[in-house]
Formats: structure tokens, sequence, C-alpha cells
């Protein structure tokens, strides 16, 4: 941990514009010409860095657009809606149609009363399969 006295950022900002003022003050002209001289490298080697940036981008569009590769689309499978009646630890027991939903119930509670169990009615999504004509 830190012994001793903490200094405050404040107190520290004012040392460093002190000590910034006694070195323009003892500089003179000789500061000012070392600060313009550094802004100069500063603004050529940005330029640099941009006009090297710039070819770096035409060759990534040429490169993406060169090895553009087709992506497969997935085919789209059509589902339908049907019910099914399942028994107390999720066995399926019988299925009916969609519009069905009453008979599905009826069966449900059938079952409940027949053999003591628990039987409920949920509707699930199955896939279309389609028979390829010839």
């Amino acid at each position: 941990m830190a012994k001793g006295r903490v200094r405050s950022r404040m107190e520290l900002r004012e040392q460093y514009d002190a000590a910034e003022a006694r070195e323009r003050a003892s500089g003179g002209a000789a500061a000012g010409e070392g600060d313009e001289d550094l802004g100069d490298l500063g603004e050529d080697s940005g330029a640099e860095g941009k006009a090297g940036k710039a070819p770096a981008k035409k060759k990534k569009k040429t490169a993406a657009t060169g090895t553009k590769t087709r992506t497969k689309v997935p085919k789209v499978v059509r589902k339908r809606v049907v019910w099914v009646v399942y028994d107390n630890s999720n066995k399926f027991v019988a299925q009916f149609p969609y519009p069905d939903r009453a008979k599905a119930d009826e069966m449900a509670e059938r079952l409940k009363t027949e053999k003591k169990q628990t039987y409920f009615v949920q509707p699930v999504k199955e896939e279309i399969k389609e028979e390829k004509e010839k």
C-alpha cells in the first residue's frame, strides 16, 4: 500500500502546468520549433497510415468478391399441427388431426377413467412428407 501523503489530481495538474510554463519561458522559440516539427511528423505518419489502409480495403473487397461462394439455401420444411394423447410418463398413445381436438380430449378422459392414470392432450408439429411425382 502507498505510504505517506496522497497527491490529488488538481495538485499534480498545477505542478504540470507550472513546469510547462517554465519550459516555455526558458525554451522560447526553440520549444515552439520542436513542437511544430513533431506535429509535421505526426501528420506525415498519419497520412502514410491512411494511404496504407486504403489499398488494404481495396484488396479485401476484391478478395471477398473473387472468393465468394454460393451458400446452400435450406429447404423449407412444411409442418402441420396434430393433437397427440400422452400418458403420465409421456408415452405416445394416440394421434388425431388438428380439427379433431374434441375426439382427442374424449379419448384422454375415457382412458383416465378406465385405467385410473393421467392422460393429457398436447399439440405437436410434424413434418409433412411430400411424395415425389413421377
